[in-house]
């Protein structure tokens, strides 16, 4: 009876050792989430110059996004990307397309490109601020500053207790 006893732990230490690793495993697996346009099949090998802006919508749908110059026309932009997630760290971006149909002012297709995620160019904002005229004063400071400048009256002389 000992002999079964001390195997069925050794069973249940297996089996919750196997459960946690699976688990561990399953938490680390990224979750791949897609987001944005999304083509069909050949579609975009389907896009043609000369085409209609109507045509463009029959075949690939309502753009994400358009852009109108006055003086060309516009321009079509179907953008797709897809998101990698490992257990609760930030998604990291690992494919993006950019499918630009270009107008001529006629709506007629005059050009187009398909653009990936290695095109894209990084805009490095500045951090600088542009300084102001004073000094900074940190919160205890603002509080020690203004302590002897309210007025500790009655509410009466405050206009008969209405804030002004």
């Amino acid at each position: 009876m000992a002999l079964a006893s001390g195997n069925r732990k050794s069973n249940r230490r297996g089996f919750l050792t196997l459960a946690l690793s699976g688990l561990a495993l399953v938490a680390c697996t990224p979750q791949i989430d897609y987001r944005g346009y999304q083509p069909r099949g050949s579609d975009m090998d389907n896009v043609r110059q000369g085409m209609s802006k109507a045509e463009v919508e029959a075949l690939l749908g309502s753009p994400s996004t358009t852009a109108t110059i006055a003086s060309e026309g516009d321009s079509y932009y179907y953008i797709s990307s897809k998101l990698e997630t490992t257990a609760f760290l930030t998604p990291v971006e690992t494919d993006r397309r950019v499918l630009a149909i270009r107008f001529d002012t006629n709506d007629q297709v005059a050009s187009f490109g398909n653009y990936g995620l290695e095109d894209g160019k990084v805009v490095n904002f500045n951090p600088n601020a542009t300084p102001t005229k004073g000094k900074e004063l940190t919160v205890l400071q603002q509080l020690l500053t203004n302590a002897g400048r309210f007025d500790g009256g009655s509410p009466s002389s405050a206009g008969g207790g209405v804030w002004q």
